[in-house]
């Protein structure tokens, strides 16, 4: 059990942002990574439309990228996206945001549009200043690397990876073969302090469909809420989460606007999937539904505490299934239940009954990576999943010097 979503459509050859029509892209080093990967990364929309949406972290310490976005989005329409890996330009003052606007009005220079149509985003080291004399030049080089086909989206995807060990890309088809049918592109990054609202990450979505900023906007929105919300790896919240959405309208077509949502929704949950699948250190993805909630409230509340129990995470870790854990953890929220009617599955087997001892805990095996932890409220019929993974010695390696 996942964010549940199907795969593409095997037609769907081409992935990433520009599987759809009407995107170039592109994904070069710089050199403000150490390792000499790609770390600086254009996308442009060639139109006709430039209709865009975007959410970002509700951290109350934003990035300078993220001010400057949301500014750039106001209007609904974005023309191009810069993105860099290797530096955060997060707690840097009004040097950063500078920075921030220096390299928009750049990349305005280098594609031939307005800087105010130039998003902006960063991932990596916070509290760090972005080497502008790497990045500018990077920027360039990128800006004549521009192209429409699946190199540049690898590249691009590659470009915005941190401590990822793998590019993220999805693509989606909505509609019948033909006139009608629109493509939905994408690619993320993200494998630590990943938690909702959004989740660390940075997400660029395209699209060549026909959509108003309205319907963009709803759509997004909708999309992230059943995805990206329902990730969380450590509980930490990011300075820089971006998700954007950009509709270049290329296909001339105007898709049913509940299946392009279901559609951008499927592709937004196979991305959550891969990010947490590849969260940082982890040994085990962990699905944690909760059912017959009184309400998907509820339901979402509970999974949420039960995904940022360090104790679950490091039981599941050592491969125990301590259903215990799971329940105290129930015990606080405030959804709706009765104590003595709750049950706890791990990978199917009923280790709590009615609140109390089920069946022997000796059933489980957690020898595989997926984990499914069920807990039935007894309240209702809703229900929701988060996912997170286990909290290993790894996990905590990797973060105890990621600054030095």
């Amino acid at each position: 059990m996942s964010l549940a979503y199907t795969p593409a459509h095997p037609s769907a050859a081409a992935t990433g942002v520009t599987a759809p029509a009407g995107f170039t892209a592109a994904g070069v080093p710089a050199g403000l990574k150490s390792t000499g990967k790609n770390d600086v990364v254009l996308v442009k929309n060639l139109g006709p439309q430039f209709t865009a949406a975007g959410v970002f972290t509700s951290n109350r310490v934003a990035a300078a990228p993220v001010h400057w976005s949301r500014q750039v989005l106001a209007d609904g329409r974005v023309d191009a996206v810069l993105l860099n890996s290797g530096g955060a330009n997060a707690c840097t003052g009004a040097e950063g945001f500078g920075n921030t606007h220096r390299s928009a009005e750049y990349a305005a220079e280098l594609l031939g549009v307005s800087a105010s149509d130039v998003a902006v985003a960063s991932t990596g080291l916070i509290g760090v200043q972005l080497p502008m004399d790497k990045l500018l030049p990077g920027m360039k080089a990128a800006a004549e690397l521009m192209a429409d086909d699946q190199n540049a989206a690898d590249q691009a995807a590659a470009g915005i990876m941190t401590t990822d060990t793998v590019p993220k890309l999805v693509s989606r088809l909505v509609g019948p073969d033909g006139s009608d049918q629109v493509a939905i592109g994408g690619m993320a990054k993200g494998a630590g302090m990943l938690a909702p609202a959004l989740a660390t990450m940075l997400v660029v979505l395209t699209t060549d469909a026909v959509l108003s900023k309205e319907q963009a906007d709803t759509a997004l929105r909708a999309a992230t809420a059943m995805s990206f919300d329902r990730a969380d790896s450590d509980g930490c919240m990011s300075t820089n989460d971006t998700v954007l959405l950009l509709a270049s309208g290329a296909s001339g077509a105007t898709p049913d606007i509940g299946e392009f949502t279901a559609a951008l929704t499927d592709a937004c949950c196979e991305l959550a999937a891969k990010l947490i699948e590849d969260a940082e250190g982890a040994d085990h993805t962990i699905a944690i539904r909760t059912y017959n909630a009184a309400t998907e409230a509820d339901a979402l509340e509970v999974s949420k505490a039960v995904s940022r129990s360090n104790l679950v995470k490091t039981a599941v870790f050592g491969k125990d299934p301590n259903w215990g854990r799971v329940l105290s953890e129930v015990g606080t929220t405030k959804a709706a239940f009765e104590a003595d009617e709750l049950n706890v599955s791990i990978n199917s087997v009923m280790v709590c009954k009615n609140g109390g001892v089920g069946e022997d805990r000796n059933l489980v095996s957690l020898e595989e990576r997926n984990v499914v932890i069920e807990i039935d409220l007894n309240a209702g019929s809703e229900e929701a999943t988060v996912l997170t993974n286990d909290l290993t010695h790894d996990y905590v390696h990797e973060n105890s010097a990621y600054s030095s």
